[in-house]
């Protein structure tokens, strides 16, 4: 079923003929596959059946960040509800200390792209879920209100989160600004830089992919970097030569802001999600 969708898409948008169709490692958000042209040409081809994966809004994000900044995405072909065909980057999820050097630069320029105020000209992606950016002023006001309390009711109403570490996140929410009191200006980010999101070729970064893009405080990218040391102490020396870093960062901010991607992944596979994030919460006293 998946193949035929390739290849009518293929035939349809790219007026080519497909040869093969693999599967991928990978595939949390519709299923993916390495796809070969008559001619030899390799492409990635995801497929979702169902259209919930909102696969349109992934290649809006790809060419949002080719068209806006300099960071390493694959070219898309073709973008719909059901299926995206794009560019097929070699590289490895391994990365030396040249290339944290090289992600460091990459993401320090991604980040000296600024916005009039934080969040996007259009909702966004999270994995499948709908990533809500408003234009808004204050970014205390779109991390509490669209990121911590927006994520928290989801992954409650999913049954992934009880009701009293709901409660918990509201009281920690209310009060924001005991907490985060320095804030960069708003800035482009890629939302969703992991390991598994970024491929390298030796000592250069290839490739940035599966973005989660909005204007934010840029702290909120390495945070997440950090929470599964994705990069290591070659990247954030780096970065900091580059964008300084504040040592409160590390003290205090990037845990907070990490409270937003792990209720993601409480929404997504519960597990030990959730006591991370209570973790975290007793540790600023909620």
């Amino acid at each position: 079923m998946a193949e035929r969708i390739i290849a009518e898409g293929v035939q349809a948008y790219l007026g080519e003929r497909l040869t093969s169709a693999r599967p991928l490692g990978g595939g949390c958000i519709g299923e993916v596959y390495r796809v070969e042209l008559v001619d030899g040409t390799p492409l990635v081809a995801k497929v979702d059946r169902e259209g919930e994966s909102h696969l349109e809004r992934e290649s809006y994000m790809l060419r949002y960040l080719r068209e806006n900044s300099e960071l390493p995405v694959p070219e898309v072909h073709h973008g719909s509800e059901t299926l995206l065909l794009m560019e097929f980057i070699e590289g490895t999820n391994e990365f030396s200390e040249g290339a944290e050097h090289h992600a460091a630069e990459l993401l320090a320029g991604l980040h000296g792209i600024g916005g009039a105020a934080y969040g996007h000209e259009r909702d966004t992606l999270i994995g499948s879920l709908n990533q809500p950016n408003p234009w808004t002023e204050s970014w205390l006001d779109l991390f509490r209100d669209q990121r911590l309390l927006y994520i928290a009711e989801i992954a409650h109403k999913a049954g992934r989160l009880p009701l009293e570490d709901l409660r918990r996140i509201e009281r920690l929410a209310g009060r924001l600004e005991d907490f985060i009191d320095e804030l960069n200006p708003p800035a482009l980010i890629h939302g969703d830089v992991w390991r598994g999101n970024v491929l390298a070729n030796g000592n250069r970064i290839s490739a940035f992919f599966d973005p989660a893009i909005y204007y934010a405080d840029p702290e909120i990218e390495l945070a997440f970097i950090s929470m599964f040391n994705s990069f290591g102490t070659a990247f954030f020396e780096r970065y900091a030569e580059i964008r300084p870093i504040s040592a409160a960062f590390f003290e205090t901010r990037h845990d907070l802001y990490n409270l937003y991607p792990l209720l993601v992944h409480t929404y997504y596979f519960g597990g030990g999600y959730p006591d991370s994030v209570r973790s975290i919460l007793s540790r600023f006293g909620f």
